[in-house]
């Protein structure tokens, strides 16, 4: 049986609003994420996950929070972190965003590269397989680990996950769906 898994991106923090590349920094939501991830979380009202995950940065653990309540049982993982930025870890994104594929299998200087990501996640998706199935699950992380979900449970490449990146775009949702088998 395969487990159904929501996918949430944390929520907006003060260096998302600065253009700063958090990294493995805790991060802090800015005033405008904690309004959107409560207003998310009034939507999500009702909803059943048989688990919630989220990445151990503190941004991710406080949109959980927000997104599902201060009462609901929360499994922090390291693996949902976002990439290691290394050296380019709190500089301006602008600095590395636009050659994001340079770092797929190169690391960030001092830090680890996407396919290293995909290795952590890859993990995490074999112990939901094996402790899941046929189950719910909700998790809350970053950017390079949704990328990671995309090349490992939906056949893209790196080079197109950071092409079809719906941040380019700016087309938000409130969750994406995705099958682990």
């Amino acid at each position: 049986m395969s487990v159904s898994l929501t996918y949430f991106v944390h929520s907006i923090t003060t260096d998302n609003q600065r253009g700063i590349a958090t990294g493995w920094r805790p991060g802090v939501l800015s005033d405008v994420g904690i309004e959107r991830a409560a207003r998310l979380g009034k939507q999500l009202a009702g909803r059943h996950f048989d688990a919630i995950f989220c990445s151990d940065l503190q941004r991710a653990i406080d949109s959980a929070r927000l997104f599902f309540g201060k009462d609901q049982p929360l499994i922090q993982d390291d693996r949902l972190r976002e990439c290691d930025y290394g050296s380019l870890t709190n500089q301006p994104a602008a600095q590395f965003k636009t050659r994001m594929k340079d770092f797929v299998d190169a690391p960030f200087p001092e830090g680890e590269s996407y396919m290293d990501v995909q290795k952590r996640m890859a993990s995490f998706l074999q112990l939901l397989s094996q402790n899941y199935p046929g189950k719910h699950v909700a998790v809350v992380g970053h950017q390079a680990t949704q990328l990671a979900l995309e090349v490992l449970l939906r056949g893209r490449t790196w080079q197109q996950a950071i092409d079809e990146d719906w941040r380019a775009t700016q087309a938000w949702q409130p969750g994406w769906q995705y099958s682990v088998p």
